[in-house]
């Protein structure tokens, strides 16, 4: 018999009845030191003070109001945005999917308003991840996401990720955009190198096409700087972020420059709860925190001890892990065993990892995690990995 919840997660037997900072607590009062932070979404760790005064706040004025009005906390909230990016103007979404789609729509309008409606060609990498709509599955392209779901969404080329040969070939005066992530979350922690983000950059801009960022989950942050483009000196035309923006609350939005949004004008996109003032006074106040440089060169700096840390770890443990990977507090493990098993004996010592693809376990903690918590992950970790080699032998 179906369960209530369609089953469409293979879930940990685990379920938590509060939270706070960087742990969870379980209903028989255990605590689980919490490094995947909903994976990348807490970013502020859990019931952070500041976010409960913002909802508590907007939640005794008003809730939601329809997009046919003005909703002031949604102005402030993509006025933050445009003055902390690259950005000109900002739509409102409800996730990262929704973005995806969003963008997909900008890139693909931004062409027909050129006159050139048959330039829908969208570049997309191997180890991708854009969602679960069918546009963001077509994108992304795998066998396990669009199995089975019928004819897909035409005008996406997949290219392997770091093939720098296919990209030259794919990518010509043809292509609507290039959309890409940084660093790949579901992926594996692969960050594309700064040089080939500026040489992506510069192809585009020989062919006029456009340059989408996926920051869903390397965004807000995460890698020390408000957005992982930073780092290699680069601006998109489009960008999605997600996750971290909210702090837990589901919000997302897309960014672009008035050139790339041209097309957007009313009637061409929408959405019901996108923007709404409750979720939006909590992003706003997201921002706020995360935006600050100081609090960013702490990011900076407690990614730096994290990664010394697991660099230790894997030496202690090379039968179970190969390598570290990532930036900031997005950082990756690379395993000789399976990543789930990593997973699994973390729960054993009361930690929470995140698995991905290419046999990988990914670390996003609270931007918050303390020096001493850091500490203290690492030997739950070592813990968890010395239960694995115990079982091996």
């Amino acid at each position: 018999m179906i369960p209530a919840v369609l089953p469409t997660y293979n879930r940990a037997p685990l379920s938590f009845t509060h939270g706070e900072g960087c742990w969870l607590t379980t209903s028989d009062g255990i605590r689980y030191l919490d490094l995947g932070a909903g994976i990348a979404v807490n970013a502020l760790g859990h019931a952070n003070p500041d976010l409960i005064a913002a909802l508590t706040a907007q939640a005794g004025k008003v809730w939601h109001v329809s997009n046919l009005y003005q909703i002031p906390e949604q102005e402030r909230l993509a006025a933050l945005l445009v003055e902390h990016t690259f950005a000109d103007t900002a739509f409102i979404t409800n996730s990262g999917t929704e973005a995806a789609e969003l963008a997909i729509k900008m890139a693909r309008k931004y062409w027909h308003e050129a006159g050139d409606p048959d330039r829908i060609q969208i570049i997309t990498f191997d180890g991708s991840f854009h969602g679960r709509s069918t546009g963001a599955i077509a994108a992304a392209g795998s066998e396990k996401m669009v199995k089975g779901f019928g004819p897909l969404m035409p005008g996406f080329t997949h290219l392997k990720w770091g093939d720098h040969d296919a990209l030259r070939a794919a990518l010509t005066d043809r292509t609507a955009a290039v959309m890409v992530e940084p660093i790949q979350g579901e992926g594996g922690i692969r960050a594309m190198p700064d040089a080939c983000l500026k040489g992506l950059r510069d192809m585009c801009d020989e062919t006029g096409c456009l340059m989408i960022l996926d920051e869903v989950q390397c965004g807000m942050g995460r890698t020390g700087r408000l957005f992982a483009h930073e780092w290699a000196g680069v601006t998109p035309d489009i960008m999605m972020v997600a996750k971290g923006i909210g702090g837990g609350f589901p919000i997302g939005a897309v960014l672009a420059t008035e050139n790339a949004a041209r097309g957007m004008v009313a009637g061409t996109h929408g959405s019901t709860y996108g923007g709404n003032p409750l979720g939006c006074a909590v992003a706003a106040r997201v921002m706020e925190i995360i935006a600050d440089d100081a609090f960013l060169a702490e990011v900076n700096r407690k990614g730096g001890l994290f990664r010394q840390r697991l660099e230790g770890l894997v030496a202690a443990h090379p039968d179970i892990f190969e390598a570290v990977r990532g930036q900031g507090l997005m950082l990756g493990l690379k395993c000789r065993i399976a990543p789930a098993d990593v997973v699994t004996a973390g729960y054993g010592a009361h930690v929470l990892v995140i698995p991905a693809a290419d046999n990988v376990v990914r670390i996003l903690p609270p931007l918050t995690i303390t020096d001493d918590e850091i500490v203290e992950a690492v030997a739950r970790l070592d813990r968890a990995a010395a239960t694995l080699t115990a079982k091996a032998a």
